[in-house]
């Protein structure tokens, strides 16, 4: 889960944002600062997603061999049971959809793994997207020729050989569905890293959210006490990321239960990652002044 300073740091990082693009409507901003701000961890946790698939995908190559071969079979077989058609149809769309899944598969393969350029990036989480998407597809058309088979008795021993093979490619989907959504699979303690990275990138934004909200209702507020602090106050003459800090370390002195020294602490943290060489001194000489007043609400 993320910690209370990797919050701050998203929280600073999106008010001064919001400040560039003038006062932006925070809902507008925040696709593409989110997009942005979560990247990199975006990027690792696909990386680990891919490093499962590939094992997955090598697993599916004998299985793969299997079904091809047996589905010829199974189409001789169709040719005596025309009432059988939308079997037939199915085991072709398996056929393709199944084609589909290893040409996903090695255009995601083919792409850098170690480039962290945005466009490279962008490509590899579309790839991954879209060898999810035809494995959904499969799966749904290898359900419906199971089932299918059911209305066939006569015909089920037959198509047992093929239908094993398929039942066998289902459970590679099975674990695949797993690897995209491994929050849906709480009991799977071998994605428990996944799960934990997911879930960490969403509650990051999630506390963020709610700590840039609540700073932004108090805006006004905050400003008017900087103002009783900081002589000839004017937001636009300091500079956009000690305003940002000031903001959110005002906010936290005077309406959370946040201790002031803490709140301090981390502002001066902030100032130090993101600020001047003069911002760590202007951001504890004024907020030191605000955890003196007594307007705590």
């Amino acid at each position: 889960m993320p910690s209370p300073r990797h919050i701050r740091e998203a929280v600073v990082q999106f008010l001064y944002c919001a400040d560039l693009e003038g006062g932006a409507n925070p809902a507008e901003l925040r696709g593409p600062f989110w997009d942005f701000v979560t990247e990199s961890d975006r990027r690792s946790l696909q990386l680990a997603m891919f490093r499962t698939v590939h094992h997955l995908a090598h697993g599916r190559e004998g299985r793969l061999a299997e079904f091809v071969e047996r589905q010829e079979t199974a189409h001789a077989l169709f040719s005596a049971w025309p009432q059988a058609e939308s079997l037939k149809m199915d085991l072709k769309r398996i056929a393709e959809l199944e084609s589909g899944w290893s040409t996903a598969f090695a255009k995601l393969e083919r792409l850098p793994k170690d480039d962290d350029h945005a466009s490279v990036a962008e490509s590899f989480s579309a790839a991954l997207g879209t060898l999810f998407s035809v494995d959904r597809d499969l799966a749904a058309v290898r359900q419906r020729f199971l089932l299918g088979i059911e209305d066939f008795p006569a015909l089920r021993g037959q198509l047992e050989a093929v239908s094993a093979t398929i039942r066998r490619l289902q459970r590679i989907s099975d674990r695949l569905r797993m690897v995209e959504e491994p929050e849906k699979f709480p009991e799977q303690a071998d994605l428990a890293r996944l799960r934990d990275s997911k879930e960490s990138i969403l509650e990051l934004q999630k506390r963020s959210d709610a700590l840039v909200d609540a700073v932004l209702l108090k805006k006004e507020q905050i400003d008017e006490t900087l103002a009783a602090i900081v002589d000839n106050f004017a937001p636009e003459r300091i500079d956009p990321v000690d305003r940002a800090i000031l903001r959110l370390g005002t906010y936290e002195i005077l309406h959370t239960e946040t201790p002031p020294k803490v709140a301090i602490n981390e502002a001066i943290e902030l100032a130090k990652r993101f600020g001047t060489t003069d911002s760590r001194r202007f951001v504890n000489g004024v907020l030191d002044k605000v955890s003196k007043l007594e307007v705590k609400s």
